[in-house]
């Protein structure tokens, strides 16, 4: 009796550590978090690869519902309200469902994320957003199942699904810009000189009111001991957007000289170039 005792738990012990053995799954987790504007866009989903086989249209039927990608449904969160394909999508993390067809797709973003694989029980109610997007053919073959965040800029991106010679791209905006102004609006009561030059440099870089952007340089420069190069290129990009040209080239030689001391090679082309374009090279 007693070596069957120690037998059992020689097995038992054997099974328990057999059980802590990890191995490589074959469809790996991925997480991605990507900042659009000001926006944090984090993807959650698992990686299934080609592995020979035909994708769509085979593996995954055309004109059904798909986890779009494998094992737990892929999930996307957004720190703030967004835009996707013209629809409005609440902050949050959404599942991501899609139909995939030949040339289009519906993509579902479905408010439940705890689902191992599709709903049991499809709900509507649980559809905050549905749009559809063109499926487009690619020589450059995705051996593993891929959703990333792709032509970032401040004002939004795309969400692209891409496996085998199929991508699917869903754009989306972010609220940047109204974000921004209201930071500036609430700041203005009594800037600093950063605060000032950020307001002047979003306002130029987002094309908005080029003479607002020019008064808050102007205070920003005022209120700084010692401007650095990098600041006065800035404000003779401001200069020559609301047509000061004599002010744009003069900041501009002011910023090259100062980038020349600090040995900034690129500061140092970029002005020459604006002051080749300006004339005065």
């Amino acid at each position: 009796m007693k070596k069957m005792i120690l037998f059992f738990c020689a097995a038992m012990v054997s099974l328990a550590t057999e059980a802590q053995i990890k191995t490589p799954q074959p469809s790996p987790m991925a997480k991605v978090t990507q900042v659009v504007g000001l926006t944090d866009v984090t993807l959650e989903y698992s990686r299934p690869a080609m592995r020979g086989r035909t994708i769509f249209g085979d593996l995954v039927p055309f004109d059904q519902l798909w986890r779009t990608g494998a094992n737990k449904n892929s999930i996307i969160t957004f720190s703030e309200d967004v835009k996707i394909s013209g629809k409005a999508l609440k902050a949050g993390s959404y599942a991501i469902f899609t139909k995939p067809g030949e040339t289009v797709w519906e993509v579902n973003f479905y408010t439940d994320t705890e689902n191992w694989g599709t709903p049991r029980n499809w709900d509507a109610t649980k559809v905050a957003a549905v749009v559809r997007a063109n499926a487009t053919k690619t020589t450059d073959m995705a051996e593993s199942f891929t959703i990333s965040v792709d032509h970032v800029s401040e004002t939004g991106a795309h969400l692209v699904i891409s496996w085998a010679d199929t991508k699917v791209a869903i754009p989306f905006e972010v609220p940047t810009d109204s974000a921004v102004t209201a930071n500036i609006d609430k700041v203005m009561g009594g800037p600093d000189a950063g605060d000032y030059y950020a307001a002047a440099v979003y306002y130029l870089k987002a094309d908005k009111d080029i003479n607002k952007a020019k008064e808050w340089m102007d205070k920003a420069m005022a209120m700084t001991e010692k401007p650095a190069f990098w600041q006065m290129r800035q404000q003779s990009l401001i200069y020559a957007k609301a047509g000061d040209k004599k002010a744009a080239i003069e900041t501009a030689k002011k910023s090259l000289a100062a980038a020349e001391v600090a040995g900034n090679g690129d500061y140092v082309k970029m002005n020459k170039d604006s002051l080749k374009e300006w004339g005065a090279m």
